[in-house]
């Protein structure tokens, strides 16, 4: 069962997370692998996408905000663009769109930032939006400070951290066809809470930009969880790691997230948000489509679901609501 733990080190301005994605993981894959049209992902992609999911979990759980959290990247290479999106409830769902062959090594440059071009979004996007309230969103490339190329997601994310939040990061990031894992350990903000939104304070700003890479306690804790491997990772309980890691600190353990409260997969798509999609098109573009064929045909890349509208269904989308027509017979 797919978990997540919450720690703090007694005593340190220091706390950390640990993630793994099972049953969720494999769901994601399995409904991709389903697809008759683009079949499973090729292994680095799958890799990418887990160590995404991974680390976007671990991003929803360390903030309060009621609202998606939606990390995607998108560049100049095969990978077009990659996306895992986590409810604060920690329902997730991702998916990718890969264009081309790929090495069966790929790693992040070749897939998505051959020129230097690639990007890296998160997004938080509220619940329940107020009159005119926007997204939040903040955009990073995928190299660092001197241009270099960030090979890792993990490195992206950490830049993309110290720079929205001004507080010191470690991702430790890996998933296979079986798990998606993530490890985070942070710095406590000097006041408050984080600024992933981006509404902190300028003064709080500057503390913790000023404690930098200064905390001995963060550094000395960051080397452990940096020493841990990809295998230890993927197939080590958390209770094994914790105390590799961290058996001459003293953590305080919150209730691991499980099952109904814990990470899990689920879909957001429905056929009213599909409707309102069409909508959007336009009649003429509907009508269009449905000349060329008997029905308008939409699936979600995330869960594979197939949405049909037929000439009936299409004529009561563009349909004010007192002069609707007959239901459709379409089976969905």
């Amino acid at each position: 069962m797919s978990e997540l733990h919450k720690f703090l080190f007694d005593g340190l301005p220091v706390r950390g997370m640990i993630v793994r994605l099972t049953d969720a993981w494999q769901e994601v894959l399995a409904r991709r692998a389903s697809n008759t049209t683009t079949g499973a992902y090729p292994t680095p992609v799958a890799e990418l996408l887990g160590e995404m999911t991974a680390a976007a979990a671990l991003m929803q759980s360390n903030i309060k905000f009621n609202g998606a959290l939606i990390l995607q990247i998108f560049g100049d290479g095969p990978v077009k663009v990659a996306v895992a999106e986590v409810q604060p409830d920690l329902s997730l769902r991702a998916t990718a769109k890969v264009v081309g062959e790929l090495p069966a090594d790929a790693h992040l440059t070749e897939m998505v930032n051959t020129g230097n071009k690639g990007r890296c979004a998160i997004t938080l996007d509220p619940k329940d939006k107020q009159p005119g309230q926007q997204a939040y969103q903040g955009v990073v490339p995928l190299f660092g400070d001197d241009g270099e190329k960030l090979d890792r997601i993990s490195d992206v994310l950490q830049h993309y951290m110290l720079q929205s939040e001004q507080l010191d990061t470690t991702l430790v990031l890996a998933a296979d066809d079986k798990v998606a894992a993530g490890l985070l350990i942070q710095r406590l903000p000097v006041k408050g809470e984080g600024n992933l939104q981006g509404i902190a304070l300028d003064e709080r700003n500057a503390a913790d930009e000023d404690e930098i890479g200064r905390n001995e306690d963060y550094n000395r804790i960051s080397i452990l969880a940096s020493s841990l491997t990809r295998d230890e990772l993927l197939t080590l309980d958390v209770e094994t790691i914790l105390r590799r890691l961290f058996w001459e600190e003293k953590l305080l353990r919150f209730e691991p997230m499980a099952g109904a409260r814990g990470p899990r997969f689920a879909c957001t798509c429905s056929r009213e948000r599909v409707s309102r999609m069409i909508r959007g098109l336009g009649q003429e573009e509907a009508e269009s489509i449905l000349a060329e064929r008997k029905d308008i045909e939409v699936g979600c890349d995330f869960c594979g679901r197939q949405y049909r509208f037929d000439a009936v269904d299409a004529a009561q989308i563009f349909t004010s609501p007192g002069d609707q027509l007959p239901a459709s017979s379409v089976v969905q």
